[in-house]
């Protein structure tokens, strides 16, 4: 794997925020996830000639976020197949997703610019899929909708690995977005049932303590809908429930200043709609 920093993507970064993982198998290198710019993505095929001969034949997207799918085109223009869930075709004709590389071109150039496109995948899965790429199984299980309605995670089983996607930030504050955090919830409780010894999360360093770095995550999602949800159904104003709420067990986290304030407040607005 190649991990990112704990950080904002910026043109400093190169948006290099997020990991990518790599399993070899007989026939050439599966990569999960392609990084956050087509020369981040450049980078990690150069050094993984440097590694093996064998090429790059397919690449899992565990969602459609920018700092995981910008670096793709560069992974297609070296000839990989490109596998997601359907799910994210929304999201890519979505004028959301359109102002986000407007933005992202002006915010993260030169890394990210005009010649930077959005890549569709080239084979859409439905529904928990295995694949045998080179003589290596693969279990594609979608765990959607919760940090993105087309959530996957990829466990190779013979290596006891899980490769989670942004289900998971180890040892940092996730972001939360406009996710369905009670889903997310649900699918951590999911994933805590799979037989591995490695977790690679979307951010953050490999865990070879799972179950602890699993439940970061939940933790820190049931923390805000129980906080803001019981602010929501007393009417209590977003501001006051924000300043009396207890942070301390998330606020030594990185990425805590940056990212805790707007998922609170869009936990806030989720548990409005759930109450009604």
């Amino acid at each position: 794997m190649v991990q990112g920093q704990s950080a904002l993507g910026s043109a400093a970064n190169r948006n290099f925020i997020s990991n990518a993982g790599v399993v070899e198998t007989s026939d050439g290198l599966v990569v999960i996830d392609a990084l956050g710019s087509p020369t981040l993505a450049e980078e990690l095929l150069a050094a993984l000639r440097t590694l093996s001969p064998k090429p790059v034949t397919h690449v899992i997207v565990t969602h459609y976020h920018a700092d995981h799918i910008y670096g793709l085109q560069a992974f297609k223009a070296a000839g990989a197949q490109v596998i997601a869930h359907r799910a994210a075709l929304e999201y890519l004709h979505s004028d959301t997703a359109a102002r986000r590389l407007v933005a992202s071109r002006d915010e993260l150039f030169p890394w990210v610019d005009e010649t930077t496109r959005l890549v569709e995948a080239d084979r859409w899965i439905d529904g928990p899929t295995r694949l045998t790429l080179g003589g290596v199984a693969f279990v594609l299980q979608p765990v959607g909708p919760a940090h993105t309605p087309e959530d996957l995670v990829v466990h190779v089983p013979a290596r006891r690995v899980l490769f989670a996607g942004d289900l998971v930030f180890r040892g940092r504050v996730p972001f939360v977005g406009l996710a369905d955090s009670r889903q997310w919830i649900a699918s951590l409780e999911t994933l805590l049932g799979f037989a591995v010894d490695v977790v690679v999360p979307g951010h953050g360093p490999a865990s070879t303590s799972a179950r602890a770095d699993l439940e970061l995550t939940r933790d820190y999602l049931m923390h805000l809908r129980r906080t803001m949800g019981e602010a929501a159904r007393n009417m209590e104003p977003f501001e006051e429930a924000y300043a009396r709420t207890d942070w301390s067990r998330f606020e030594g986290l990185p990425l805590f200043k940056a990212a805790n304030r707007i998922n609170a407040y869009n936990t806030y607005l989720l548990m409005e709609q759930e109450s009604k």
